[in-house]
């Protein structure tokens, strides 16, 4: 039995773990996760006996299905359908839903030895629902069609439109917003202007999901808008009611329902039967006869049913009493003298009027019938909007027409403006203004013919605000105005545009958090914000929605709304807050929504890396304490002799290391800038020499900044010195000595710092010139004085300077090798004013003596072996340089 177990723990051994697979499903459907394992035999040729096998199923740390050691515990909504005995562990996850997409780990085990262990992640992919609610559009006017694609997860989703199976917009990718059942919706828009060959045409809308395409194809309805002519019935007399009609030609399709107007006011419906004073009813029904129907001519009969009569009460006419057909009169000789006498008189009014009426025939036939004004119900920033006049009359051939503006004319600028869409022109841009002319549409049988006059326009609130239109109409080539029509003044709508949640931490609570979001560019300025929080309103502590704001330059307002929240809501995660901002331009209220906690991120300054001549540069910065992890980093270019506040170019070649977790819903990341040497040298030749040739700018976006954060950092040209290979010394017959070490070339300034001592180092105090060389190099010169004690008391003071100025400049110069006793007494002698000036680190020309103390060792007769050392660092040099004296043996020795 030993065995046995033996070689099984030895084949289990070998087992590896399997890699993971994707499984996709549509939703409620079944999907099955694979979980496959082969299954070892024992040393005498069976397989493992099954009742030691275990299978565990988790996701996200939960058990979803368990079987083996212990009971059975399988969760509802999944299954273990597969033969455990031939090695198929497989999990059957029944109904899927948005809830159930993860990572399931399954984990075979035998005898608690883990047999096998594998990932399936299940996701769910469904695809949209198409549809284009509305169909119907107006010929030759713009119009939109939208095409709703529902239900579809993951996103996105890409919509392109076709006619005819050929592509006339193409794809274009769309977000879509999440339903509350998880899955998602989004929504594409075609305008266009239709023709009369969309009638027949095929239209279709075409989703792409996942590599997977849906057509939509449906035709259009197209309408068409009919001419209409209103007229009256001749009356008997002035008593009679005045009936009138319309006439209705070329519309499309045959519905049609008509309204009456009067003055701009709704007139009501008339009903079809009125009551008499003896209760009983009235009503008065019309038919009109054809030309064809008329010429036939016989007995008419209007037949009326009522409920209860069998027989159906009506009256008839003949045609010819109706409406008698002209005969040749038979006159009596009264009649006669009657119609002579009539014509005479006729003839002699019409040769007395004829020279008065000629003047004004004219007139008579140029009478006119011009409607107001017609605006459109709505007019918005930067969409076309068109008013309309409508003439009727005669001679509308040799009508033309004026607009203008208030009292300034308006011509069309149509082919020289720019037609920007929903987009409003830029300052100085002409605006925009279409004049066109419709007609004669179509000649009634009086002979009126009707003119249409429109004038398209993209509306401005600093032009049109409270402004009015006026249509003057005139003859071609008479400068008198026939009809001068005036609009009523019209309400221009900008939709606001909000800005996301910003949530920043309160200076003086930290344990609130201020929400604001932030609408601008609506019209007019009413606007409301309505804050809630899981479903529950909450109150704005601060708002200028309320008061009336200023309009900016253009006649736009702009808004803002504050909210508080405890710290510790939000830092929940779960927590949802959302503001929706409703505006009378919009259709539907506008909804900006935030979960969790944001955090302010930290940038730390520019730092800049292998930037000696003809090498790359490399600049980069770090970005540490924010949250969410999304942010923007842009890097710009200063120009030579521009201010911060300049004109900045964006640079190429950024890339951002992270964002990188360092604490619970905290980020860091790090910004790098890569700079090739030729474009290096091209920017330096073109600010010139020296130590600046403009300068880059690092600019991280992040939400919860009100503004970008912003790092400059200069173009300097680093250059690495010329380093002597060892140090000069040089002793005087006191024991001073005296170590220089000449730098040559550079930029920036070199660092350097002096130590001595044995086997430790102590700083010490070193002077440092600059000048000019032969060579044209700068030079820099540093010089450090000490003498040696073994003992801490010495009979020379502490610090103590000498005066010879030679020691600073030249240290190898003559002199310097023995330094002027004489000098050196006479500065002994000095009073004790002279020596706090002498030796006050501002005296010219002082050399600062430091004292390095040696101590002796266990076992030496004298002092340690003196070591002067100097580091020297400088930018253009990765790490610091370094250069040592150490003492000789035998000068160890003299000394002692």
């Amino acid at each position: 039995m030993r065995c046995k177990v033996l070689a099984l723990f030895v084949l289990l051994t070998l087992i590896k773990r399997a890699s993971p697979s994707e499984i996709q499903a549509g939703p409620n459907a079944n999907a099955t996760l694979p979980c496959n394992v082969t299954l070892p035999l024992s040393l005498d040729g069976h397989h493992v006996d099954p009742s030691l096998l275990a299978v565990l199923w988790t996701t996200n740390g939960s058990v979803v299905a368990s079987v083996g050691e212990a009971a059975p515990q399988i969760e509802d909504g999944f299954g273990l359908d597969g033969d455990l005995s031939n090695g198929d562990f497989s999990l059957t996850v029944l109904g899927v839903r948005l809830g159930l997409q993860g990572v399931y780990e399954c984990t075979v085990s035998c005898n608690s030895t883990t047999l096998h262990s594998s990932n399936a992640t299940l996701s769910i992919l469904a695809s949209p629902a198409l549809s284009v609610p509305q169909r119907w559009v107006v010929l030759e006017t713009e119009s939109r069609l939208e095409c709703h694609a529902g239900g579809f997860y993951p996103p996105p989703v890409s919509f392109s439109w076709t006619r005819d199976g050929r592509v006339i917009q193409p794809a274009s990718s769309v977000e879509g917003l999440q339903a509350p059942d998880g899955y998602y919706a989004a929504v594409a828009n075609l305008t266009f202007y239709p023709s009369r060959g969309d009638q027949n045409s095929t239209f279709g809308c075409r989703v792409s999901h996942r590599g997977a395409y849906r057509d939509l194809e449906f035709q259009l309805n197209v309408t068409y808008t009919p001419s209409v002519r209103l007229s009256a019935l001749p009356r008997l007399s002035e008593s009679t009611p005045l009936t009138l009609y319309c006439d209705l030609e070329g519309f499309y399709p045959r519905e049609v329902s008509v309204s009456w107007f009067q003055n701009r006011s709704v007139l009501p419906e008339p009903p079809p039967t009125a009551q008499n004073l003896d209760g009983t009813y009235r009503t008065r029904r019309y038919y009109t006869l054809s030309p064809e129907q008329k010429e036939r001519g016989g007995q008419v009969e209007c037949a009326v049913n009522q409920p209860g009569v069998a027989q159906p009460v009506g009256g008839s006419a003949y045609l010819e009493e109706l409406a008698p057909r002209d005969e040749t009169p038979v006159l009596t000789k009264s009649a006669k003298a009657s119609v002579a006498m009539m014509s005479i008189s006729i003839v002699l009014v019409f040769l007395l009027c004829f020279g008065f009426s000629w003047r004004r025939r004219d007139e008579k036939l140029k009478s006119l019938n011009v409607s107001g004004i017609i605006l459109p119900p709505r007019l918005m920033v930067g969409q076309k909007g068109r008013v309309t006049v409508s003439i009727e009359g005669r001679m509308v051939d040799r009508v033309q027409t004026a607009w203008f503006l208030n009292d300034s004319p308006i011509a069309d600028t149509s082919l020289t403006a720019t037609e920007r869409g929903h987009l409003l022109p830029p300052t100085g841009e002409l605006d925009y203004y279409r004049l066109r002319t419709q007609g004669p549409l179509r000649s009634s049988g009086s002979g009126a013919q009707q003119l249409i006059s429109s004038l398209t326009f993209i509306p401005r609130i600093a032009v049109h605000k409270a402004a009015v239109f006026k249509c003057e109409v005139s003859y071609v080539g008479k400068d008198k105005i026939v009809v001068r029509r005036v609009s009523e003044k019209f309400a221009i709508l900008s939709a606001p545009e909000v800005s996301e949640i910003q949530l920043l931490e309160t200076p003086n609570n930290p344990d609130l958090i201020s929400m604001t979001v932030r609408a601008s560019h609506f019209h007019p300025d009413v606007i409301t914000f309505r804050w809630f929080c899981q479903g529950s309103e909450l109150s704005p502590v601060a708002s200028q929605a309320s008061s009336s704001p200023r309009p900016d330059a253009e006649g736009f307002f702009s808004a803002f709304s504050q909210c508080k929240l405890s710290i510790g809501e939000l830092e929940k995660g779960g927590t949802k807050v959302w503001v929706s901002v409703h505006h009378v331009a919009l259709k539907q209220p506008v909804t900006r929504e935030t979960r969790g906690f944001i955090k302010r991120p930290r940038v730390s300054d520019i730092v800049g890396s292998g930037s000696s001549p003809g090498q790359a540069l490399t600049l980069g910065c770090e970005i540490t304490d924010f949250y969410p992890p999304t942010l923007t980093v842009t890097w710009l270019r200063l120009r030579e002799g521009e201010q911060d506040d300049g004109e900045e170019e964006v640079l190429e070649g950024g890339e951002v290391w992270g964002p990188v977790q360092t604490h619970p819903r905290v980020y860091r990341a790090a910004a790098t800038l890569r700079r090739h040497a030729a474009s290096r040298e091209k920017k330096h030749r073109g600010g010139g020499g020296g130590g600046g040739g403009g300068g880059v700018v690092c600019r991280v976006e992040h939400c919860s900044l009100p503004e970008p954060l912003e790092k400059h950092w200069r173009y300097v040209d680093i250059v690495a010195p010329s380093i002597p290979p060892s140090i000069s010394v040089c002793w005087s017959s006191e024991g001073v000595g005296v170590f220089s070490l000449l730098l040559k070339g550079g930029h920036p300034k070199v660092k350097l710092l002096w130590a001595a001592g044995g086997a430790t180092l102590s700083p010490l105090v070193s002077i440092e010139t600059e000048e000019m060389g032969d060579d044209g190099l700068r030079e820099l010169k540093s010089v450090c004085a000490l003498e040696r004690s073994t003992s801490a008391a010495t009979g020379r003071q502490d610090g103590r300077a000498i005066k010879t100025k030679a020691a600073v400049t030249d240290p190898d110069a003559e002199g310097i090798e023995y330094i002027d006793e004489k000098e050196d007494g006479e500065n002994n002698n000095n009073n004790n004013e002279d020596e706090e000036e002498d030796d006050g680190e501002g005296a010219p020309g002082a050399l600062h003596i430091n004292r390095v103390v040696l101590g002796k060792g266990p076992g030496d007769k004298g002092g340690g072996r003196l070591r002067v050392c100097v580091e020297i660092t400088h930018a253009a040099l990765q790490l610091p340089v370094y250069r040592t004296w150490t003492e000789p043996r035998e000068e160890m020795s003299s000394s002692a």
